[in-house]
C-alpha cells in the first residue's frame, strides 16, 4: 500500500474542534501526566501542612472600671483617654528590654533565636502580640468598657503563659503610670504653690513696705485725709468763734471795769456828789452799751465785710453811742466857790461802802480778765496747732497723686499673685484627694475580666485548606502539562482526525500488533513504579501526620 502523499499546506490545516469523546481520549491517553503531578502535590501538602508548627492564639480580656467616686467630686489628675494610655502602656511593654526578658524567661523561639538576632526574634514578638481597640460588651442589663489581649505561639501552655504574663504587665503598669502621674502632678503643683507663696510674700513686704513709708499719704487714705482737713477746719472756725466770744466778753469786762474805776474816781463823801453820781451811772451805761456794740462788731467781723448791712448798722450804732460817752463827758460841773469856807470832814458811812463796793467789783472783774486772757492764749495756741495740722494734712492730700500709681500697680501685683495662689492651692488639694483616691484603687482601673485562654484547637495553619489546595495546584499542573503535550502530538489519534484531515472515506482499520511479551513487560514497569511513588509518597505523608500528632502539645 502506498502511503498517501503529503500536500505542503497540510501543516498550516487547523485543528478539528474537539468533543466530549477527545477529552475523555486525551485523559486516557495522559493519565500518568495527570495523576503524577496530582499525586506529587498531594505528599508536598500534606507534608507541608504537617510539618508546619501550630500556632495556637490565647487571649485575656481587661475590663476597664470607672472611677467609684463620681469626677464632679473629685476631679481626676490624669485627663487622657484609657485608649491614649492603653496606647502608651503598650509601647512601654512591648520595649525592647521588657520583650527580651519575656523572651528568656519563656524560652520562646528557640529555633530562631540560634539563626537570627534578637531584634529579628524582637520584632517577630510584637507581630504576634495583639491589643484590640476598647469596645463596649453587654453584661447582664450594664454596657462594660474593654479590651483584648492576645498573643499567638506554637505552644498553647506557653501562649497562655505569656498572655497571662502581659495581662499582669499591663495591670501593674497601669497602677504604676496613674499613681506616678498622680503623684508628679501633687508634687508639681505644690512647688508652684511655694513659689507663688514666696511672690505673694514679697509683694505683700513691699506693700508693707510702702505703706509704712508712706502713711497718710496712700490712695486709700485720701477719704480719711479730707475728713480730717473738714475736722480741723471746723476746729479752727470753732476755736475763733470761741475766741470771738472771749473778746466780747473782755470788751464788756473791760467796760465795766473802766466805769467801776471812773466811778472810783468821781465818788466823793459830800453830799454834791449825787449829781456826778447820776453822771456817771449814765456814763457807765453808755460805756456797756458802747461794749457790747463793740463785741457784737467783732462777732460780725470774723463772717462778713464791712460792707454788710448788719456791720454798717452796728458801727452807726456805735458810732452814736460813742458821741453820747463824749456828750456825757464834756458836761461840766458845776465850779465850786473857792472863796466859801470849807466844811469840816467827817467820815461819810455810805462813801466807804460803796468805795470797798466799787474795789470788790473792780477786784472780780480783774480776775475774770485774767481768765479770760489764759483761756485766749489756750485758744490761740490751739487754733496754731489746727492749723499746723491742716497744712500737714493738705500736704498729704497734695502729695497723694505722686504715689497712686505706684500703690495702685502694688495693689495689682497682690491681687494677681493671690488670685495664682489661691488656683494652686485649690489645684493642689485637689491633686491630692485624686492622689489618695488613686492609692486606695478607687479611681478609673483596670480589672481582669477573663483570664489568658487556654486554646485547644490552633488558628494556624488550616491543614484541610492546604492540602486541598496543593491538590488542586497539582491536578492544574498535570492538566497543563496533558494539554501541552497534546498540542505538541500532531498526529493522528483516531478515525475523526484521519476523515478531518484527509478528506477520505474509511473502508476498514488494522490496530497496532506489538509483541505480547514487551506489552507485559512495560505494564509491569508502570505498575512497580506506581506502586512505588505511591508507596513512598503514603510513607512520606504517614511520617509527616506521626511527627505532627507526636509533636503537639
Amino acid at each position: 500500500m502506498q502511503p498517501f502523499p503529503v500536500s505542503e499546506s497540510y501543516s498550516t490545516v487547523n485543528r478539528r474542534p474537539m468533543d466530549v469523546e477527545d477529552y475523555f481520549d486525551i485523559i486516557r491517553r495522559h493519565m500518568a501526566w495527570i495523576l503524577g503531578p496530582t499525586f506529587a502535590a498531594l505528599v508536598v501538602a500534606t507534608v507541608v501542612a504537617c510539618l508546619w508548627p501550630d500556632t495556637y492564639i490565647s487571649t485575656g480580656i481587661i475590663r476597664v472600671v470607672p472611677p467609684q467616686v463620681p469626677e464632679t467630686y473629685v476631679p481626676p489628675n490624669i485627663t487622657s483617654q484609657m485608649s491614649q494610655r492603653v496606647n502608651s502602656m503598650y509601647q512601654t511593654i512591648s520595649s525592647r528590654g521588657n520583650l527580651t526578658n519575656i523572651i528568656n524567661l519563656y524560652d520562646l523561639y528557640r529555633r530562631d533565636r540560634s539563626r537570627k538576632p534578637m531584634e529579628d526574634i524582637v520584632e517577630q514578638m510584637r507581630r504576634d502580640i495583639k491589643i484590640s481597640n476598647i469596645s463596649s460588651f453587654s453584661q447582664g442589663e450594664r454596657q462594660i468598657s474593654a479590651f483584648q489581649i492576645s498573643f499567638s505561639y506554637e505552644n498553647r501552655l506557653v501562649a497562655q503563659k505569656v498572655t497571662a504574663d502581659l495581662v499582669s504587665r499591663f495591670m501593674t503598669e497601669n497602677t504604676r503610670e496613674l499613681t506616678t502621674a498622680s503623684v508628679l502632678t501633687t508634687q508639681f503643683l505644690k512647688d508652684q504653690l511655694e513659689g507663688a507663696k514666696k511672690d505673694l510674700d514679697a509683694i505683700e513686704g513691699k506693700l508693707t513696705n510702702f505703706r509704712t513709708t508712706g502713711n497718710g499719704r496712700l490712695p486709700d487714705q485720701a477719704p480719711q485725709n479730707v475728713s480730717q482737713m473738714n475736722m480741723l477746719e471746723q476746729r479752727v472756725s470753732n476755736l475763733n468763734q470761741g475766741l470771738g466770744r472771749i473778746a466780747q466778753a473782755k470788751m464788756l469786762l473791760e467796760a465795766d471795769l473802766r466805769s467801776l474805776k471812773t466811778q472810783k474816781a468821781t465818788l466823793t463823801p459830800s453830799p454834791e456828789n449825787l449829781v456826778r453820781k447820776q453822771k456817771n451811772e449814765r456814763l457807765v451805761a453808755v460805756e456797756r452799751e458802747i461794749a457790747q456794740l463793740q463785741a457784737t462788731l467783732t462777732a460780725l467781723r470774723l463772717h462778713y465785710r464791712d460792707s454788710y448791712p448788719d456791720v454798717r448798722r452796728v458801727q452807726d450804732q456805735l458810732s452814736g453811742a460813742e458821741k453820747m460817752r463824749e456828750k456825757i463827758v464834756a458836761e461840766g460841773e458845776p465850779e465850786e466857790d473857792k472863796d466859801a469856807p470849807t466844811p469840816a470832814k467827817r467820815p461819810d458811812p455810805m462813801y466807804e461802802r460803796e468805795t470797798r463796793q466799787i474795789d470788790a467789783a473792780i477786784d472780780r472783774l480783774e480776775t475774770q480778765l485774767k481768765s479770760y486772757d489764759t483761756e485766749a492764749k489756750g485758744y490761740t495756741t490751739d487754733i496754731a496747732n489746727a492749723e499746723k495740722g491742716i497744712r500737714i494734712v493738705q500736704g498729704r492730700i497734695e502729695s497723694t497723686p505722686v504715689s497712686e500709681q505706684q500703690y495702685m500697680d502694688i495693689i495689682r501685683d497682690r491681687e494677681v499673685a493671690k488670685l495664682k495662689y489661691d488656683d494652686l492651692n485649690r489645684k493642689r488639694a485637689q491633686s491630692q484627694i485624686a492622689e489618695d483616691l488613686q492609692r486606695r484603687q478607687q479611681g478609673e482601673t483596670l480589672e481582669v475580666l477573663d483570664p489568658a485562654s487556654l486554646p485547644t484547637d490552633p488558628t494556624q495553619p488550616k491543614r484541610a485548606i492546604i492540602i486541598g489546595a496543593g491538590t488542586g495546584l497539582g491536578l492544574v499542573i498535570g492538566l497543563f502539562l496533558a494539554g501541552a503535550r497534546e498540542a505538541k502530538d500532531t498526529s493522528l489519534k483516531n478515525l475523526k482526525d484521519v476523515r478531518a484531515y484527509t478528506q477520505l472515506t474509511i473502508l476498514g482499520s488494522v490496530p497496532l500488533l506489538e509483541n505480547d511479551l514487551v506489552v507485559r513487560r512495560r505494564k509491569r514497569l508502570e505498575w512497580l513504579a506506581w506502586s512505588t511513588a505511591c508507596l513512598v509518597g503514603i510513607v512520606i505523608m504517614t511520617g509527616s501526620a506521626f511527627y505532627y500528632y507526636a509533636t503537639r502539645t
